[in-house]
């Protein structure tokens, strides 16, 4: 009653391929559910092959959050005319500034900014033209403060 036997290397290679096709009949099983659950006919024709990659759609809201590790995301894009938040979820203080540092100031909007306690968050002037515009931390010159904005 309830003995247990040992397989034999040649018991032990079956089941191994057993479980290798099994696993493969799965994969694939799922791999055709996944590829027409998503097919069905909305009786328009689909849209021709794109000319090239796809651009990110702009963020909405368009945020950057700081925290001990950096700036996130390091690059975001916006609508022209469009705002970024910036969060201060850092324990110190940060000063964010237009331009990619500070002997180099740019996109004089991103500087509405400014000075962030923790805690705090502001927005940019509205962004008019479309450009990319980098930005800084005055209060700590680390790349991971560093970051860009992609107006569109």
């Amino acid at each position: 009653m309830g003995q247990i036997r040992s397989l034999t290397g040649s018991a032990k290679h079956h089941a191994y391929w057993r479980r290798k096709i099994l696993s493969s009949l799965v994969t694939g099983a799922l791999a055709v559910a996944a590829i027409t659950c998503g097919s069905g006919s909305s009786g328009s024709p689909s849209p021709g092959p794109s000319t090239g990659p796809t651009p990110p759609a702009p963020v909405d809201p368009p945020i950057v959050r700081i925290s001990p590790t950096g700036a996130d995301p390091r690059q975001l894009i916006v609508a022209v005319g469009g705002r970024v938040t910036f969060i201060n979820n850092d324990m110190q203080p940060h000063d964010i500034a237009g331009g990619p540092d500070p002997a180099t100031p740019d996109c004089r909007e991103i500087d509405a900014v400014g000075f962030l306690a923790p805690g705090q968050s502001r927005q940019t002037a509205p962004l008019p033209v479309a450009r990319t515009c980098d930005y800084h931390d005055h209060q700590n010159h680390a790349p991971i403060f560093t970051g860009r904005i992609v107006i569109r």
